[in-house]
């Protein structure tokens, strides 16, 4: 039995439902039930309802469980919530825990240097101290999101963020699901570390280049202040502590610059990277506005 944890959150949703294309039983474990209907509906997935913080919670979710894909949100309670995590799924007899981490495309970037990937990265030195079989999932940015900026992209036609030229590799998410299908699914993982970002390192104004080709609109790329961008996320409802957090991850890209690409997880799994522009194409209707996404900052 495979279990995946942070079921209802973007990544943990994809790997879900890449276990339902392919056929896979696996258990999803979500805290609200209210907001699963989704993965109720697949094919083959057992949703189970618990917290990642509680272990009292767990005992169903993790029972008879063989291997773990970890994933919680990236708040300010990640590496409590993930070390628990940890050490109630080695009493509860997992036998191997893939950590869904993360590494930015951009080079030189110090992961100490912001809140998430700091705390992912005591997490990652906690997993490999408890003993217990680990493999570490590393993608980089979301295509994802982008998604996020669809309202200015809607009511003004910008899209709006601090990083001048600099450049950035980010990964469709559908493809982290395939590499984590891979990872859980086959052996000959244990101890390893797969890092990973979408094909291309690309500039804001290309970023804003593709949505426009696939709504058919123009978009243009509006290089503006982290502090302007910081206001932007706290009126957009984003907690202050998670403005000011992506406020100085936005100046460490900007002051480093450039991001190179990683596409081993890739050729390893033999998954042919998704392009930008093929996601943008895709998701055209959300980049219009005309979708139901909805962003719920955390």
């Amino acid at each position: 039995m495979i279990l995946i944890t942070g079921a209802n959150g973007r990544p943990g949703s994809a790997v879900v439902r890449e276990f339902a294309r392919q056929g896979t039983p696996v258990r999803a474990l979500v805290r609200d039930p209210k907001k699963a209907d989704g993965l109720r509906a697949l094919p083959g997935v057992d949703v189970r309802t618990g917290d990642m913080l509680w272990p009292e919670t767990l005992e169903s979710a993790l029972a008879g469980v063989d291997r773990v894909l970890m994933i919680s949100s990236a708040g300010p309670q990640m590496l409590e919530t993930q070390c628990t995590f940890i050490d109630a799924a080695i009493r509860a007899g997992v036998g191997h825990i893939v950590k869904f981490s993360g590494k930015d495309s951009i080079d030189g970037f110090d992961p100490e240097r912001f809140r998430s990937s700091r705390s992912h990265e005591q997490i990652q030195r906690y997993l490999v101290a408890s003993g217990t079989p680990w493999t570490v999932l590393r993608p980089s940015q979301f295509m994802q999101v982008y998604f996020e900026e669809v309202p200015d992209i809607v009511r003004s036609g910008e899209l709006r963020l601090p990083l001048g030229d600099t450049t950035l590799a980010p990964i469709d998410v559908e493809d982290i699901a395939k590499v984590a299908y891979a990872v859980l699914t086959t052996p000959g993982h244990e101890g390893r570390t797969y890092t990973m970002t979408g094909p291309e390192a690309l500039t804001m104004t290309d970023v804003a280049g593709h949505i426009s080709d696939a709504i058919g609109k123009p978009v243009r790329y509006r290089d503006v202040t982290a502090e302007e961008k910081r206001r932007d996320w706290i009126e957009a409802g984003y907690p202050p502590a998670r403005a000011s957090a992506f406020t100085q991850l936005f100046q460490e890209r900007t002051r480093l610059g450039r991001s190179t690409v990683d596409l081993t997880a890739h050729e390893r799994f033999g998954i042919e990277p998704t392009t930008f522009a093929e996601f943008a194409r895709r998701n055209a209707d959300t980049f219009r506005g005309a979708s139901d996404y909805v962003v719920t900052p955390t």
